[in-house]
């Protein structure tokens, strides 16, 4: 079933941890989940597979050309960034490191379009440097949903911080209750 919703997460230092504790607490839900983690190469695969032990949705690497399909979960692949075509379609993409980072949740977020059905959820979670900020700015001018960790939970509040001081962000809260949020939002599979 392709994806008419479409939540996008971007998320560094300490993310593993933070998207497991998210991910624990969601079923599946109808829409697809882009993660956007700083990661490796080395690292993209075992990520995917612990995210996937803990997540009631399939969790598996984003692969080039795929298109999205509701109730799954793309981890973008260390080492590329991914754009999305037409809010559908992954598109990997080498080139410069934005924000320092590849892959970076800018080059996504930034990527999407106005949708004209179903919603659009864009999410910044634990992580040092301002990554997400634009990309958040962004969603909310096309009348996305914006959320941000809170500091108390994140191990580093650098991009959740970035990302609340663009005035964009509509929800501030702990992964739990950014959980909370998204079930109120979307329904179930």
């Amino acid at each position: 079933m392709s994806a008419r919703n479409l939540v996008v997460i971007g998320v560094s230092t300490g993310g593993p941890m933070t998207l497991k504790a998210l991910f624990r607490e969601l079923p599946a839900l109808d829409a697809a989940f882009i993660v956007v983690l700083h990661i490796t190469p080395q690292m993209d695969y075992r990520i995917a597979q612990g995210l996937d032990a803990v997540a009631s949705m399939p969790v598996a690497l984003a692969e080039d050309q795929e298109f999205l399909q509701s109730g799954r979960v793309y981890l973008a692949p260390g080492g590329f960034h991914l754009r999305l075509d037409g809010n559908q379609r992954v598109v990997l993409c080498e080139g410069p490191r934005i924000n320092y980072v590849q892959p970076a949740a800018d080059v996504a977020m930034l990527s999407l379009t106005r949708q004209l059905k179903g919603k659009l959820v864009g999410i910044i979670l634990t992580g040092m440097g301002k990554d997400g900020a634009a990309g958040i700015r962004h969603i909310k001018e096309i009348g996305g949903i914006t959320m941000a960790q809170d500091q108390q939970s994140s191990t580093i509040y650098g991009m959740p911080k970035a990302a609340a001081e663009t005035g964009a962000v509509d929800f501030v809260l702990p992964p739990n209750k950014i959980a909370a949020k998204l079930r109120e939002i979307l329904d179930p599979l």
